[in-house]
């Protein structure tokens, strides 16, 4: 995806702040739209493109911080920049640690809001293409047999059919078989690639109530 897909969200109190940042953006070919609260942004309804938020740590209502916390539970959290007066090094190590991209004190550099943009953006769309591809995961493993399941499940620990055969209290013609329709439903063109599949499954499900696979 180029920039022409991308989007920049402000969210800051100060109206001139928020002009700024939205021309700084525009300069560069990107997409803005700007907020004046946690609360609006999070009433807005955000398009399916690449995007970051730009975010200052004081606002009306719930502070930046606060913000971070509830886009970080969310199913799509944002790459988050945070920019501020009012910084101590604490905060920024709280924001980094909570994930933020960048946290940048005003009065600060134009190029260094643009280089932390371009790579919150980065890592938007890495994001995002991760979450297409658990999903298609996700869609494959949920297509599989319970018996399927199970066998992939032995599979990817490393067993073989007579070893799987025998947790299972089958026969190993059999596990071949569920075996070779797991590899095929699964699109795995050898055990390693099943096994990433597996973790890239059981990563995106943490938290979630879907089938363990691993």
């Amino acid at each position: 995806m180029s920039d022409t897909d991308s989007i920049v969200f402000v969210v800051d109190d100060d109206p001139s702040v928020r002009e700024g940042l939205m021309d700084l953006a525009s300069s560069v070919g990107l997409k803005a739209k700007a907020f004046s609260s946690a609360h609006e942004f999070l009433q807005h309804k955000r398009p399916d493109a690449p995007a970051c938020l730009v975010l200052d740590v004081r606002l009306p209502g719930s502070s930046g911080m606060d913000l971070q916390r509830e886009l970080a539970q969310s199913e799509e959290p944002l790459p988050i920049i945070f920019i501020t007066g009012h910084g101590d090094i604490p905060m920024s190590v709280r924001a980094m640690k909570a994930g933020a991209v960048e946290f940048l004190t005003k009065p600060f550099r134009d190029q260094d809001l643009l280089d932390a943009i371009q790579q919150a953006l980065k890592a938007d769309r890495a994001a995002r293409e991760q979450r297409v591809r658990a999903a298609e995961l996700r869609g494959r493993y949920e297509s599989l047999t319970q018996r399927e399941r199970e066998v992939m499940q032995l599979v990817v620990t490393g067993l073989l059919n007579k070893q799987i055969a025998g947790e299972l209290g089958t026969s190993e013609v059999t596990v071949k078989m569920h075996r070779g329709q797991v590899m095929h439903k699964m699109k795995a063109e050898s055990v390693v690639e099943l096994l990433r599949m597996a973790e890239t499954i059981a990563t995106t499900n943490a938290g979630r109530s879907h089938t363990k696979v691993s």
